[in-house]
């Protein structure tokens, strides 16, 4: 089982938190490097969003489960 898998198993149904966690980490290398790689960083983060399924409309806390 790869790194991902188990990092998208642990997420489930916990992506919204996930989704924070990834821009959070974005927004201290942005802090470190002085916005020097914010264009990688920011492609970087949409990347791992979209994997882990935090962007997804009907996720997180915003909007309540569907039944």
């Amino acid at each position: 089982m790869s790194m991902m898998d188990k990092l998208k198993q642990m997420l489930k149904g916990h992506e919204h938190q996930g989704s924070k966690g990834v821009d959070k980490g974005g927004d201290m290398i942005d802090e470190r490097t002085r916005g020097k790689y914010s264009g990688q960083v920011d492609t970087g983060q949409d990347r791992l969003k979209e994997q882990f399924g935090g962007d997804q409309p009907g996720q997180g806390q915003d909007k309540p489960p569907q039944p």
